[in-house]
């Protein structure tokens, strides 16, 4: 791919519950076995085994593996880090990673490493061609591992935000954190330390981290110098001030907590963060927020429903034991070829390939249940109810151990439908 680079307000959109949280209530990001990403016929078992397959992930981990163990240990970190946080200062020119090992952890700064170019001028992006790098709130929703700038990580630019307040029509799009140190409104770092970046991004997404967020802000709001750049750039522009007013009340927010922030938007665009200027999310809002799912032809809704139903206690986040399918991992794999080969012919017409996620929970007597679609295909009702017929046809699981006792585990799985 070429890189282009409550009551206060009833019509808040929660988009970013402190995002190291994983999508649809999954409690946290717990760590999530991924079977069945296939590429070129292969299947593997793991986001790091799939990384591996390619030729510049595999240079990049075995050239940095050993080092970022290193350098975590000498900085009394843990190897590797289950969530990450990664935020971007435009006029400082620094991208700071932040990591934790738990959700009730507090981040911990583990590097910053310059920005070696830069496009545009500080401020939103708000149309294609402007070279803006954007500002605002973003996650991370691509790994390119052959990128025409050595490695990428893909930014879920335009947002719920830039969407309303961007050009209608022509936004723009394919914003990057890319290697090659060269730029037209991304955000470059040298090759040595997409590497890095890129690895430790990876691990995340293996541990469960789904949507590692990315935090752009146009200076550091405690440099002296860049406060007065940014008050000389917005004394003239009340709406450039309102915009960079509204970052600045989460990295305010971070500073004091080391914690992410809640992150809203009214329906004129303007960001709200939780507990600032005495704003407080609406009650219930956590439960049902989510990112924004923008990946061409995915619904980011439950959109089958769960038919082998249960009424389940406490699903732990973390287990001693994973659940284990009979058989093991080849068995499991087959089993989902089945699956696959069984619901091929419900795929929408001029679709051949379709890539789609299932939660399910393996229940503490080992049986699967609850099984639901939390990415799918637009207009594709018939696959995703056939789909779910078949899974639940699955075996029963020894199931997950907690001090040694069975418990019920969530899964998130990904199935390749595939018309042969």
């Amino acid at each position: 791919m070429t890189v282009s680079c409550s009551s206060l307000f009833p019509f808040l959109r929660v988009i970013l519950l402190g995002i190291g949280l994983s999508l649809f209530s999954f409690g946290s990001a717990e760590a999530q076995p991924t079977y069945g990403l296939s590429r070129g016929g292969s299947t593997y078992y793991s986001f790091i085994d799939y990384q591996r397959s390619f030729a510049r992930p595999q240079e990049a981990m075995a050239r940095k593996v050993d080092t970022l163990k290193k350098q975590f240990a000498a900085k009394k970190l843990s190897w590797p880090a289950n969530y990450i946080y990664i935020r971007s200062f435009k006029y400082d020119s620094q991208l700071e990673v932040w990591v934790k090992q738990r959700p009730a952890d507090s981040f911990r700064l583990f590097k910053v490493y310059p920005v070696c170019a830069l496009a545009g001028s500080l401020g939103p992006k708000r149309m294609q061609g402007d070279f803006q790098v954007p500002e605002g709130f973003y996650y991370i929703n691509e790994f390119n591992p052959t990128s025409n700038y050595y490695l990428s990580l893909g930014l879920n630019y335009p947002n719920a935000s830039d969407k309303l307040l961007s050009d209608s029509l022509k936004p723009g799009g394919e914003i990057y954190i890319h290697g090659s140190c060269v730029t037209v409104g991304c955000i470059p770092i040298t090759d040595q330390q997409i590497d890095e970046l890129y690895v430790l991004a990876a691990y995340a997404r293996e541990q469960g981290q789904h949507y590692i967020p990315v935090h752009i802000f146009p200076c550091r709001y405690d440099v002296p110098k860049s406060v007065a750049y940014l008050n000389d750039l917005t004394k003239d522009d009340p709406t450039l001030k309102d915009f960079t007013d509204q970052l600045k009340d989460a990295y305010t927010y971070f500073e004091k907590t080391k914690r992410l922030p809640v992150v809203m938007i009214t329906d004129d665009g303007r960001y709200h963060v939780n507990e600032a200027k005495g704003l407080v999310a609406p009650k219930g809002t956590a439960a049902t927020a989510m990112p924004t799912l923008e990946q061409k032809g995915l619904v980011a809704s439950r959109v089958a429903p769960p038919r082998k139903l249960r009424q389940l206690g406490n699903v732990p986040d973390y287990v001693d034991q994973w659940p284990r399918y009979p058989g093991g991992a080849e068995a499991f794999a087959r089993f989902l070829e089945r699956v696959s080969a069984a619901v091929a012919i419900h795929l929408p017409s001029g679709i051949t390939r379709a890539f789609l996620q299932v939660e399910f929970v393996v229940d503490k007597d080992g049986v699967p249940v609850n099984f639901t679609i939390v990415r799918g295909l637009s207009d594709a009702n018939m696959l995703h109810q056939k789909l779910i017929e078949e899974l639940e046809t699955m075996p029963s699981w020894s199931p997950a151990l907690l001090a040694k006792k069975p418990v019920p585990k969530k899964m998130l799985q990904t199935i390749t439908i595939d018309l042969k």
